[in-house]
């Protein structure tokens, strides 16, 4: 075994036999590299990615290869997931010098960590006008031995080109209403209008756009922005991107249809989907949208969550297809036949029409991904219709199952804490809420150190990793932390969320209002990295103003406030010309214009009918506690009482506070009614 035996990280973990000598992320092995004169192999990977099990297989397993990489160069491997600041940095290297990335991703760096050449997967042999990766590892070698000249010419080019990209934007102010027009029109302009979705193939869930477009909906009133989100969501709950028998949503759809998905099934995407899908039956009482997001709530709950209330990072894409090898998406793809074997032949061949299985198969191998493609053919009866999805499921449940990456990562844990946390409230799913709290009782127990204001990155079985927590896992876990405070009336959450805003304040803003990704004491890259774009995820940067945004209609801090108006400045800049990558950022914007609204439930307990009302409401900025009367532990309830001896709701809008009312349709009315 190499030097990964003792790691963490799962990723990490799966080459640790590999005859590659890998080391770790460590200072040691750039010494090492210093020592012997020899350039650094960075490949950056996760554990849930296809094509990095494919290049492992090929390359890192292959003896031959494995000779040429120990002989000439030091092999340092890292967990993308668990070191986002390292890839985030070279991952911009790599973009800037071939114009495209992904994983796995491939680097050789001198020993002072400098890049000089880039690529992604390099396969065996040359094929498709790329070359084998034996023949990129003999050129670096021989460039490194008799061009040395050349390559310290490159790496400080490369160097100086990135150091200079720290970004400064001319928009002080946040988004108006001008602004997010003009994102909505940017959006229409991209929308699919026949198959759902933003651009072309692959497809991706566009979780922050559709959070953006449904806010706008619930601000303005407009027709076209709701339209885009129920067109999305009915098309990728109907395709095969989601999982119609568990529940729960691939990473992307290969196609432009969503019909094919990559397999891989990432917290971070089934979190912020199922906040979408609750939040659309909020606005719309949709029932196709309680479903879905019910059935990915019982997914995450049921194949992620780990034994220390946590949840995993991801299943793989790949699982073994019962004749002992690994193939993408062989644990969910069906043929005519296996249907009818495990349903016999009549609910066999109905459930082939309805689920679009077909003899040549939609997929590979004369096999076909489960869909509802037709929307114009009403289901069969719902009873029969669950129980052949039901006989599917258990039967499917005997197959070699994906394996599954069981790091729990902060922040999108924090994630799945804040959409637990409130579908649980709105469907009287408690225990949801439940999983909810558990989650974010790891991240305060095991994940928390210095008092409550430092985060690690990541644990596994409850132990914490080495990776310092960034800007990411900062504004995700208070946006969780927030959340429950919202639906439970734990004063905890609050004061936990506040510690870690305090920090990003502290530790990760400038002067200017920007924001950076790591803190100011964190190891110290060729670059401090810095992006606000939102794309798997909400950036640091987006999440981190509206983590300050809530917090501070909670609090009254004038100062949150006033970083999270100061960090949308970049939202104003960009929102006409990149909306589709600026959709939490949009959403944060849209929470702003909103007021936000302050709503004080005094008198009631958490999940009475006053506060579910107030949970209800879609006025986009909306921010609820509950609570005793004049509770001093949160600010929104002091000073505020029964009225006529009665639970009673204050509502405060743009520093005005209406009359507090005391039924539930004036609750709906104050905080916006949905469906």
């Amino acid at each position: 075994m190499n030097r990964l035996a003792g790691v963490t990280s799962p990723y990490l973990l799966q080459h640790a036999d590999n005859p590659v000598d890998w080391w770790p992320w460590t200072p040691e092995a750039f010494e090492e590299a210093r020592r012997r004169d020899v350039p650094v192999l960075l490949s950056v990977g996760y554990a849930a990615c296809h094509w990095c099990h494919v290049m492992a297989h090929e390359s890192f397993e292959d003896e031959g290869t494995a000779e040429v990489l120990n002989a000439s160069f030091v092999a340092v491997k890292v967990d993308r997931e668990e070191r986002p600041d390292v890839d985030a940095v070279y991952m911009e290297a790599v973009q800037a010098a071939t114009g495209q990335g992904g994983w796995p991703m491939t680097v050789f760096l001198t020993p002072d960590a400098r890049p000089f050449y880039f690529g992604t997967y390099f396969p065996p042999e040359p094929r498709h006008g790329m070359p084998s990766f034996r023949q990129v590892l003999e050129g670096v070698r021989q460039a490194w031995q008799e061009r040395r000249g050349e390559v310290d010419d490159v790496a400080a080019r490369i160097t100086r080109e990135l150091a200079g990209r720290t970004l400064r934007h001319d928009a002080p102010q946040p988004p108006g209403a001008e602004e997010m027009g003009a994102a909505l029109l940017g959006l229409t302009r991209e929308f699919d209008a026949v198959r759902g979705g933003f651009g072309g193939a692959p497809k991706f869930p566009p979780s922050m756009v559709l959070e953006f477009l449904l806010r706008h909906h619930a601000r303005t009133g407009s027709e076209g922005a709701l339209q885009m989100v129920q067109a999305t969501c009915e098309a990728m709950a109907r395709g095969g991107i989601y999982d119609q028998l568990g529940g729960g949503f691939a990473r992307y759809a290969v196609d432009a249809e969503w019909k094919v998905p990559h397999f891989e099934k990432m917290l971070y995407d089934n979190a912020l989907l199922l906040r979408v899908y609750a939040h659309l039956w909020r606005s719309t009482g949709q029932e196709q949208a309680r479903r879905t997001a019910l059935e990915t709530a019982d997914f995450l709950v049921r194949e992620l969550r780990t034994p220390q209330g946590g949840f995993a990072s991801a299943l793989d894409a790949d699982s073994d297809d019962g004749s002992g090898h690994r193939a993408e998406g062989a644990y969910y793809v069906w043929t005519p036949a296996q249907l009818a074997e495990v349903l016999g032949a009549e609910d066999g061949a109905l459930a082939a029409e309805v689920f679009g299985v077909t003899e040549d198969g939609t997929f590979e191998h004369g096999t076909s991904v489960l869909q509802l493609p037709d929307r114009d053919r009403p289901l069969l009866d719902a009873g029969r219709f669950e129980a052949i999805r039901d006989r599917l499921f258990e039967a499917r449940a005997g197959r070699p199952r994906p394996e599954r990456d069981d790091k729990v990562v902060t922040a999108w844990n924090g994630l799945a804490v804040a959409a637990l946390a409130e579908t649980g409230a709105y469907f009287e799913r408690p225990d949801l809420v439940d999983a909810a709290r558990a989650a974010a009782r790891l991240l305060a127990e095991v994940h928390t150190f210095d008092d409550g204001r430092r985060l690690v990155r990541t644990s596994r079985d409850g132990t914490a990793g080495t990776s310092a927590g960034v800007l990411e896992d900062y504004a995700d876990a208070a946006e969780g932390y927030l959340a429950l405070f919202s639906v439970t009336g734990e004063a905890d959450w609050l004061e936990r969320a506040g510690r870690l805003l305090e920090t990003v304040l502290e530790r990760f803003a400038a002067d200017d209002g920007t924001l950076y990704d790591t803190a100011d004491d964190a190891e110290q890259l060729i670059r401090r990295p810095q992006d606000p774009t939102d794309n798997a995820v909400p950036s640091g940067w987006t999440a981190a103003a509206g983590a300050l945004l809530t917090y501070a209609a909670c609090t009254g801090e004038h100062r949150h406030r006033e970083a999270a108006e100061r960090a949308l400045g970049i939202v104003r800049a960009l929102a006409g010309r990149a909306p589709r990558f600026l959709g939490w950022g949009l959403a944060v914007g849209e929470a702003l214009l909103d007021g936000p609204r302050e709503v004080a439930v005094v008198g009631e307990r958490a999940g009475g009918p006053l506060h579910r009302a107030a949970l209800l409401g879609v006025a986009p900025g909306a921010v609820v506690a509950v609570g005793e009367p004049d509770d001093r532990r949160v600010p929104l309830l002091r000073d505020r009482g029964l009225v006529d001896g009665r639970a009673a709701v204050y509502v405060c809008r743009g520093f005005v506070c209406a009359a507090p009312v005391g039924d539930v349709e004036g609750v709906a009315s104050a905080v916006g009614a949905g469906h």
